[in-house]
């Protein structure tokens, strides 16, 4: 797909329900006895992959025009005999995962190709501390896996989550329905500090008490209820990304309606960034504008908000000077390695981009079209057509990717 270039005026747009937060509430609605309403639930390939997989588990889900009914089972869920399949989803499967020792009997649970080369060990170690069955059907520390339910009551659980904080949402999640409730010691990370607290947030709106120290120490009561009731998902910021971006590059000015700036997304922080490379951001009563500048390249570690790297890379492209990008070695476990997609990409683009290892370099200068391989991540594609906002040239293959987060992703980069 080619990208024409254009600026973008007083555009205003409206982005789909935050991807991350349509995942916690799905599952804390599952995990509740009765009937909830999730109002602007994100429907993406990726969530859709995780209600197939609640179906799947015994539990009822409606979908709408606006509106996702979940009639949760009070934290019991059935025997599923065929492998729960979740796509290239990692939030699905770790949270699946850690769900299923809550279940009966075993369940094996698997991917696509690239999800089998990314690691959930350290979740399999951390679920058998507690006594539940957990093994890489490989060897290999990554799915498929199998999950033995109905085998814990709880317990004591050393957690490394140096990889990802998805091994400790999803261990949190499944904590309150065990018999004698879950503590948990993290012993190295987490990494995205963010979105621990979303998951605690989305925890307390269902009812959930959870007891804890910074991010290292974690204590939930057993025999816990989730309460159903009704939830809205707020806008999703890493979405709301890419048009903010596409101000900063074309010096245009763009809206993002219903965002404002508390947030429960940590990738609101992009703001913070967006000013100190030379943007002006507005916060309005019906949404947060942001117009382009001067930019200018920014020293940054985005180890919270690794979601947003491939987009300020794209930014810093077109900014004065060197921009380091600090403490991302996580990215390489993603959909792609998103640190060699991304410096690769730019360096087609003519632009000078080094991997650091546990980061990414970028130098500012004048980036040309190229056509863009976007390694079936949506984040790859999503970000890279922002460039061709501002250079001609630009294409993207296999554009149909960002069917994972933003299926309508073309047609409001169209509204610009």
């Amino acid at each position: 797909m080619k990208v024409n270039p254009r600026r973008p005026r007083s555009a205003c747009i409206r982005v789909p329900g935050s991807k991350s937060l349509s995942h916690r509430v799905l599952v804390a609605a599952a995990l509740a006895d009765g009937e909830s309403v999730v109002q602007n639930c994100l429907i993406s390939e990726d969530t859709l992959l995780t209600m197939d997989a609640l179906r799947q588990m015994g539990v009822g889900i409606e979908r709408t025009l606006d509106q996702v009914r979940v009639t949760g089972e009070n934290g019991r869920l059935a025997v599923s005999a065929d492998p729960i399949f979740l796509g290239n989803s990692g939030t699905s499967l770790r949270l699946v995962c850690a769900l299923a020792a809550l279940g009966q009997e075993t369940y094996t649970i698997t991917g696509t190709k690239r999800m089998q080369q990314r690691p959930i060990q350290d979740l399999l170690d951390g679920l058998q501390m507690i006594n539940v069955p957990a093994i890489s059907m490989n060897g290999d520390g990554c799915p498929p896996v199998q999950i033995q339910g109905g085998k814990t009551t709880g317990g004591t659980s050393d957690l490394r989550c140096g990889k990802s904080s998805q091994y400790l949402s999803a261990m949190l999640l499944m904590a309150p329905c065990t018999r004698d409730g879950i503590e948990i010691r993290v012993t190295e990370g987490p990494v995205s500090k963010p979105y621990v607290d979303m998951t605690l947030h989305v925890m307390a709106r269902f009812g959930i008490r959870v007891e804890h120290n910074s991010h290292q120490y974690f204590k939930i009561d057993g025999a816990q209820k989730y309460r159903p009731g009704s939830h809205t998902v707020e806008p999703d910021c890493s979405q709301a990304s890419y048009f903010w971006a596409a101000a900063a590059i074309t010096r245009g000015d763009v809206k993002v309606f219903h965002t404002h700036a508390d947030m429960l997304q940590g990738d609101i922080r992009i703001l913070q960034l967006l000013e100190s490379m030379g943007c002006q951001v507005r916060v309005e009563r019906d949404g947060i504008r942001v117009a382009g500048g001067r930019l200018r390249a920014i020293d940054i570690d985005m180890s919270d908000i690794p979601d947003m790297v491939p987009t300020i890379a794209v930014i810093a492209a077109f900014a004065q000077g060197k921009t380091l990008i600090r403490n991302i070695g996580h990215l390489r476990i993603k959909e792609s390695n998103r640190i060699e997609a991304v410096v690769a990409q730019l360096n087609k683009m003519g632009v000078s981009a080094v991997d650091r290892g546990d980061g990414l370099e970028v130098v500012g200068g004048s980036p040309h079209g190229a056509m863009i391989d976007t390694y079936d991540d949506h984040r790859i594609a999503m970000s890279f057509a922002v460039a061709g906002m501002q250079v001609p040239g630009v294409e993207i293959a296999d554009p149909g990717c960002v069917a994972k987060s933003f299926p309508d992703f073309w047609a409001v980069l169209e509204q610009l």
